[in-house]
């Protein structure tokens, strides 16, 4: 594979006319990982849930007319799930469909678990029948997205790299290590990169930052509570705001994604079959209260109060990336500054406060300026 990488001519060349089967599909990150797919050429199978929240892009951004096929269903349905593997006969599973919130992870930690791991477990099941060794199963490339969560996190403030000790005190962080170990289990039992010629299934894990941008209505979400506060005159209630956290608009870690499946399909696909991590340039880092003046400064009004309180529910203070090994093993890096990504994030949802209609040309103007920036090669 030659070209930029996350440049569209490079991603073309590896998704278009290929089925992909992305998982999660009506959440924030799939419907613009979809719109994406579209544009590069991808047949695109989605599996998911009803939309998890109402306004939500999938149907803003009319996704649901760029799929081949739009399949509603839970991916603990190991029989239905399976079915749809064999019906698609995917080239490409992108898997993103997962619980994703702290706060609900408190409110049922056993569905959490169930979601995460057993939901992963049965995705790669489904995949382990898919094409029997020596079988006449074409080649599959898969990404299982966890999280930046999934690590022991010891709020020493260090950069977490792939190699340390994964963990996680509340439930969403612990099912995401679950999550993470269940892949390392299937890759090492039943789809060792040294045999993949005989498998043909290359499988790797993508741990990704908190992410911003247009079309997230995530309950608890920070972006969600600064939109509707803004929106409706009030003060936006902030919980943390002196955590820190790798904020980083969506775009970058979706180009990671497909970097990192398009890697995976290449004939050198085995060294790629790891654990990836994508965050923000280490100076990007924020605090939950940094971003928030940064959206209100942009957006010209808004204001918050400390809404913490030393009873609530625990979460991480302080979470940090280290991306040197994806950048030295996939020439993966972020592209937009936090400044940049902020001013991309309120722009979109301005642009749908004027004109309802504008979701999909807002996510299409977003990529048309960050694929520009990829092919500058900056």
């Amino acid at each position: 594979m030659t070209g930029v990488t996350g440049g569209e001519a490079v991603l073309r060349e590896a998704f278009a006319g290929k089925s992909v089967l992305l998982t999660g599909h009506t959440g924030f990150k799939g419907s613009w990982l979809s719109i994406w797919l579209h544009r590069l050429g991808a047949t695109v199978t989605g599996y998911a849930l009803e939309p998890p929240t109402s306004p939500n892009n999938y149907e803003l951004s009319g996704v649901a007319e760029l799929l081949a096929a739009d399949i509603r269903g839970d991916i603990r349905d190991r029989d239905k799930f399976a079915e749809t593997v064999r019906t698609t006969e995917p080239d490409i599973v992108l898997h993103l469909a997962a619980q994703t919130v702290v706060l609900d992870s408190y409110a049922d930690p056993a569905e959490s678990f169930d979601v995460n791991v057993m939901g992963t477990a049965s995705v790669l099941d489904a995949l382990r029948g898919y094409r029997k060794p020596g079988g006449d199963g074409k080649p599959c490339a898969v990404v299982v997205v966890t999280s930046d969560k999934c690590y022991a996190n010891d709020e020493s403030g260090r950069r977490f790299a792939e190699t340390d000790p994964l963990g996680g005190h509340d439930p969403y962080s612990a099912s995401k290590a679950g999550a993470e170990l269940v892949a390392a289990s299937y890759r090492s039992s039943f789809f060792p990169p040294d045999d993949l010629a005989r498998h043909g299934i290359a499988l790797a894990t993508a741990r990704a930052g908190n992410v911003i941008g247009g079309g997230d209505w995530t309950p608890h979400g920070l972006v969600r509570d600064i939109v509707t506060a803004i929106g409706a005159g009030e003060r936006i209630d902030l919980r943390r705001p002196s955590a820190i956290r790798p904020w980083q608009h969506v775009l970058e870690p979706l180009s990671g994604y497909l970097t990192l499946a398009a890697r995976l399909t290449a004939p050198d696909a085995a060294q790629y079959c790891g654990a990836w991590n994508f965050g923000p340039d280490a100076a990007d880092d924020a605090t939950v209260a940094e971003l928030t003046e940064a959206m209100i400064a942009h957006w010209g009004r808004g204001a918050w109060r400390d809404a913490s309180n030393p009873d609530d529910l625990p979460e991480a203070q302080v979470l940090r990336l280290s991306t040197e090994h994806t950048a030295a093993g996939l020439g993966w890096r972020p592209r937009w500054r936090f400044a940049e990504a902020v001013a991309r994030t309120v722009d979109w949802y301005r642009a749908l406060d004027a004109d309802p209609a504008s979701a999909r040309a807002a996510c299409l103007t977003d990529l048309d300026a960050y694929l520009a920036v990829a092919e500058e090669g900056r």
